[in-house]
């Protein structure tokens, strides 16, 4: 554990949360609005007005409003045509959400290991997994916290192969790629409103597409199944998954502040860089030619040399403190004696034990097999990179606290917490 009796760091008064909701009164408005006029249930003004912000927002033709973002990728999942046993291409870090609607449907995902441009899906890899799975047509691509994944060059390797792209943008909500914004990019797409995302409704989530006919589809599923007919009438199976109009309430309230959630939460971005200068550490990447991310969460990654030894069992870290030297584990611990909330790095899905024995393929070849060495850097490849690149980066990197409440003073103290880990 990080000793903070050795430094004169004093707890805050009040936690400073990795990312919470963020209110500002227009909300309980609409809420009151949907309370007064009785409209509590899955239809209402709340939903209508919001799923068409929402698709004009990030340039789609259609928004269908969904309790959750993994409620929407269920749908697009079921709408992609999954059968049993047939394998999905998905991004290994990531949150299981992105992955366990494929099993829902009792596909196989295979995993497509990271690239550290973005720390998203690499389209190398990509390719290589068509080349040993050649029968495969659909690919789930997330884009992690917030930072636009390879977009054109996922895109280019799915038209050669003919297979379609479920954009999972639950994290990514107003981040842009060449000006386009993430959620349009996908066959189908999903966005969340989780409690922790950019905006949010407590819960919630958007199917999104530019076909009605997929739209009007998703609604039926989603209202389960019921046919036009006067009496309950199902001739498939349907799901509880519309979106409350109360839940639209607190969304609707929501949206007009999105882009000054993104400018705070880019803020603390730039203010964590330039305190941490001076440090072996540097912040999540992204292309900064082509893509402009939400900065939903801000995380670090240690050079490989200032790796104090660090292991990580199935639920519980160990590591030995070494001067000038810091590792993930203790950096959180730190960040936690002074009653502020940080977060371990998405464990890649072909770490996790229900999705051990999946395929996992790297830009070097099948995967499949490797065991949970938590060391930094890995096996190298040919090019000397570590064969594992999500692996690589779940042992080194760390999300910091980004919440947009957060004072610059309460960020300065984060960051001194931080460069006492390397000064002990």
């Amino acid at each position: 554990m990080f000793d903070n009796s050795r430094h004169d760091f004093k707890p805050f008064d009040k936690k400073v949360w990795l990312s919470s909701p963020t209110m500002h009164g227009e909300e309980i408005r609409y809420v009151q609005e949907a309370y007064d006029t009785n409209w509590m249930s899955t239809v209402g003004e709340n939903i209508n007005e919001v799923e068409r912000l929402i698709a004009e927002k990030v340039g789609v033709g259609y928004a269908v409003g969904l309790s959750s973002g993994t409620a929407a990728l269920h749908m697009a999942v079921k709408l992609a045509g999954i059968q049993s046993g047939q394998k999905v291409f998905c991004s290994d870090m990531t949150f299981s959400a992105t992955v366990n609607p494929v099993v829902y449907e009792k596909g196989v995902p295979v995993f497509i290991d990271t690239e550290y441009g973005t720390w998203n899906m690499d389209p190398a890899a990509l390719e290589k997994a068509f080349e040993l799975h050649p029968d495969v047509k659909v690919v789930v691509v997330a884009h992690l916290y917030g930072t636009p994944g390879k977009i054109d060059e996922i895109r280019a390797v799915c038209q050669r192969h003919d297979a379609i792209i479920i954009e999972d943008a639950a994290e990514s909500l107003g981040a842009t790629y060449k000006g386009r914004q993430t959620g349009s990019f996908g066959d189908f797409n999903a966005i969340s409103f989780n409690g922790n995302k950019i905006i949010t409704g407590s819960c919630g989530g958007m199917l999104l597409t530019d076909d009605i006919e997929v739209a009007n589809k998703v609604r039926k599923w989603s209202t389960q199944s019921r046919e036009n007919a006067p009496w309950y009438q199902h001739e498939e199976i349907g799901y509880n998954y519309r979106m409350s109009n109360v839940i639209a309430g607190v969304i609707r309230g929501q949206i007009p502040h999105l882009d000054d959630h993104i400018a705070q939460k880019t803020a603390i971005y730039y203010r964590y860089k330039e305190g941490l200068k001076g440090l072996p550490v540097s912040m999540n990447p992204f292309d900064d030619v082509n893509s402009v991310p939400n900065h939903w969460l801000s995380c670090l990654i240690i050079d490989k040399d200032a790796m104090c030894p660090q292991v990580r069992g199935e639920t519980d870290p160990l590591y030995i403190k070494e001067h000038g030297k810091s590792c993930p584990t203790e950096i959180l611990d730190a960040i936690a004696s002074i009653n502020a909330e940080g977060r371990p790095i998405w464990k890649p899905m072909h770490m996790q034990p229900v999705f051990r024995m999946n395929p996992f393929v790297t830009r070097d070849g099948d995967g499949r097999g490797k065991t949970n060495a938590y060391i930094s850097g890995g096996t190298k490849g040919r090019d000397g990179r570590p064969l594992d690149v999500g692996m690589d980066i779940f042992s080194r990197g760390l999300c910091l606290p980004s919440d947009n409440k957060m004072t610059p003073e309460e960020q300065d103290r984060i960051i001194e917490v931080i460069w006492a880990c390397f000064n002990k």
